[in-house]
């Protein structure tokens, strides 16, 4: 949630803001209004109350001094003056509500040094690494579905038969190749990260105060006979952790990462474009979260994307850095780098991880604070997140740039103690 004060004390630059991320002038008008008539009625009900409470306090004073009948003329008055106040206080209860409906539908505000667009098309690539176009000239190299299936160690035609479209069974070597990197994901970042084990469902309001379950549209599976959502990414969860907490100052940056199972609906028809590990359902996900406070956060940024990126060089697959337009960002963020790794066998770049800082958005309504060690005061964290291993794409890309003439697949070296062989065979 923005800060409601940017609405009314610098409206114009923060329409314009928003206007980068393709909000209508409209939106952000009615929700100025609504602000302002939320604290219209809370300021009217604030006077009434303590117009009330002076008058039971002039009740009291004129039956301790025995003038009863001018007693009893006020406490009448004040009895009709309550049924104002309570009428007052259902149009401020109504203003409210108003106010966060429309508040709830505005994102993050994006950072200025976000490049303008409204599309992927008009995202930035900063850097690619590991990637010559050259290697891979007259070489005939398979999608990774075509490659597993043959192995065997994919089965797209019997998880379709389980589930529908957009999910997959791996077996034998396709299953520990998948199983591997979810523990070096986890190893490899263990150095920096507090390892957690989350619930993979939680409460709407959990949900909600991280962006992930917005006002316009949702991508969330939930349970139909219980208030609980599966976890889109395990962000969620550890964002959920220390909501309506303060921190010290001393504990930031304080940094976590989880495993789990992630759902989403992931929009599109079955075709080239979703078979295999592309784009499912269902998927598995080491996720990367730091919380800090805000003049470090832009470093911290960079830390984190830094970290992304180990995973791929250390898996030797060749990727790109693109800065997100601020048509492209995310509800929540203010400024996203994607890595994109190169997948040979469908000539395609696929993204593998968004890095994003989130700043305050997401420990206003979290409320997530810290105290400053000097001063004592309290102020909102800035929070941000990371995908240290996503396995679909990964693994479609470890198995595309492996695979051998003899249709096995050669292991990446930092995979061979997690897999537990050099070659998948079957």
């Amino acid at each position: 949630m923005i800060d409601a004060r940017l609405l009314l004390d610098d409206f114009d630059e923060t329409a314009r803001r928003l206007s980068r991320k393709g909000v209508a002038r409209e939106l952000v008008v009615e929700t100025r209004d609504a602000a302002l008539a939320r604290r219209a009625a809370i300021t009217a009900t604030d006077d009434a109350r303590r117009e009330m409470n002076a008058g039971s306090g002039e009740v009291g004073r004129l039956m301790r001094a025995g003038r009863k009948d001018e007693a009893e003329a006020k406490r009448a008055e004040l009895s009709a003056f309550r049924e104002r106040i309570e009428a007052m206080e259902a149009e401020r209860r109504t203003a409210e509500e108003r106010f966060d409906d429309l508040i709830a539908r505005l994102p993050n505000l994006p950072d200025d040094v976000v490049p303008d667009g409204r599309s992927d098309a008009d995202n930035r690539v900063v850097r690619v690494e590991g990637y010559d176009p050259a290697a891979f000239e007259g070489r005939q190299l398979r999608p990774h579905w075509e490659v597993a299936e043959a192995l065997g160690i994919m089965d797209s035609e019997r998880a379709a038969k389980l589930s529908g479209a957009m999910f997959e069974v791996l077996k034998g070597g396709g299953a520990r190749l998948l199983r591997g990197l979810v523990n070096f994901g986890l190893d490899l970042h263990r150095d920096r990260y507090q390892e957690t084990v989350v619930p993979h469902m939680v409460r709407t309001e959990v949900i909600e105060r991280t962006g992930h379950l917005t006002k316009f549209d949702t991508q969330a599976y939930r349970l139909r006979d219980d208030e609980l959502w599966l976890l889109p990414t395990a962000e969620v969860a550890l964002m959920g952790l220390p909501q309506g907490e303060i921190l010290a100052e001393d504990e930031l940056p304080k940094r976590s990462m989880a495993y789990s199972v992630c759902w989403r609906r992931e929009a599109g028809a079955a075709g080239r474009d979703t078979r295999g590990m592309q784009r499912l359902h269902e998927f598995h996900k080491v996720e990367l979260v730091s919380l800090c406070t805000p003049e470090t956060s832009q470093d911290e940024l960079a830390s984190l994307l830094g970290d992304c990126e180990r995973t791929l060089r250390t898996l030797g697959l060749p990727y790109r850095v693109l800065e997100l337009c601020s048509g492209d960002l995310t509800f929540a963020a203010s400024r996203v780098f994607d890595l994109e790794v190169y997948a040979p066998g469908l000539d395609r770049w696929l993204e593998v991880s968004s890095v994003s800082l989130i700043t305050d958005f997401q420990a206003r309504r979290g409320g997530i604070r810290f105290r400053r060690a000097e001063t004592g005061a309290v102020e909102l964290v800035h929070s941000l997140n990371g995908s240290g291993l996503a396995t679909p794409r990964v693994w479609a890309a470890v198995v595309e740039h492996g695979q051998q003439p003899d249709g096995t697949i050669r292991v990446p070296e930092a995979l061979v103690p997690y897999v537990g062989a050099d070659v998948i065979a079957g």
